[in-house]
């Protein structure tokens, strides 16, 4: 299932805007169809040497959060790691009939990750695929979780969220843990508040005239960070840039200016005294930082000229919540800009004819 542009639509709200007011209601019902699937797929799971998971771009993303959460929630340790579609299918060794390989893709339709699920079942081993409903394109898989119906927008959000709590649950049930499942029934309710709690429209009027948006996390909200600079790329078509909180601290802090603006993603965990150390380089310059933090952090928030409270949740979990005032943004942005958000620019003739000739 190739994408092709949506039926346009003239103006606010576009595509990606109902599916972002969408998750809430998805994330409720995400695990439920899928019982059977996860319990096969996490007993295969518990029985192998090593894991990997792999996906591109959106699914990329959501494959280096799964992998942290296999490795702690799953109790599989060093024995998964997450890898570029691209990467695994040219670069690196077969696996073995020991190995289980999970692949995220949207839309099914991805070459590499296609090549990726036939390089595990080539040899032997297990293949999970985490995709979207309406098509079959990864059919070799042994199981298929089901995310959601195919988004109109080329902009991913509610299946990537979706994707997030199926390898959460996923994690859980390799790793025997029902806290971390019961946790994520709370989510879409926490969910369901932040996306009432601010003025998304001000926000992005604010500072729609930056010149390059920076988003900076750390550890699963690493992989918040890139996500969410694609989407502004993508979506709002603005100069993004995603970085980890340590890389960011290691050179990449000497571009900013004070036109630019830093998003610091950062709930409790290990990775907030690097954040704090990001918003503290940010205010030197003079660029103004946006924290998206708990509720109550004001060391974080002193630093920011605005402050987005993030629901409580595991910091493993917590990309599932961070991420959404990032997509809300983004849209507000492309609105402010007089973008589609939805076409990728696919709609552009010289872009289209470009999107048409690749073979992704």
């Amino acid at each position: 299932m190739s994408w092709s542009p949506p039926p346009p639509r003239a103006g606010h709200p576009y595509y990606m805007h109902d599916a972002i007011y969408a998750q809430p209601g998805a994330l409720r019902l995400v695990t439920r169809g899928n019982g059977d699937a996860l319990d096969g797929a996490a007993a295969r799971l518990t029985s192998m040497d090593r894991v990997a998971i792999a996906g591109i771009g959106t699914s990329w993303h959501a494959a280096l959060v799964g992998e942290l959460l296999l490795a702690h929630v799953g109790r599989l340790g060093h024995r998964v790691r997450a890898f570029h579609s691209f990467d695994f299918t040219s670069y690196w060794p077969d696996l073995d009939p020991r190995s289980g390989m999970i692949v995220l893709s949207h839309r099914g339709s991805k070459r590499y990750s296609r090549e990726a699920i036939e390089k595990a079942k080539k040899t032997g081993g297990v293949g999970i695929v985490v995709t979207g409903k309406g098509h079959d394109n990864l059919s070799v898989a042994d199981y298929t979780l089901r995310t959601v119906d195919q988004e109109s927008s080329a902009a991913h959000t509610i299946s990537y969220t979706s994707a997030l709590a199926l390898l959460a649950a996923l994690a859980a049930r390799v790793g025997g843990d029902p806290d971390v499942e019961h946790t994520l029934d709370a989510i879409p309710d926490d969910l369901a508040l932040l996306l009432g709690q601010e003025s998304w429209e001000g926000l992005a009027a604010r500072f729609a005239d930056r010149r390059t948006y920076y988003v900076v996390g750390g550890g699963p909200n690493t992989a918040t960070a890139y996500e969410a600079a694609l989407k502004l790329n993508e979506a709002s078509y603005a100069s993004a840039q995603g970085f980890g909180c340590e890389q960011f601290l290691h050179g990449p802090w000497a571009a900013l200016e004070p036109a630019d603006v830093v998003f610091v993603v950062a709930p409790p965990g290990p990775s907030h005294a690097r954040c704090l150390d990001v918003a503290r380089a940010a205010q030197a310059v003079g660029t103004p930082v946006i924290a998206l933090v708990q509720e109550g952090d004001r060391e974080l928030a002193s630093l920011a000229a605005e402050t987005i409270a993030i629901p409580s949740a595991p910091e493993l979990l917590s990309p599932i919540l961070t991420v959404v005032p990032l997509q809300l943004f983004t849209y507000h942005l492309a609105i402010q800009r007089s973008h589609n958000p939805d076409t990728m620019r696919a709609h552009e003739p010289a872009r289209g004819q470009m999107l048409r000739a690749l073979s992704l």
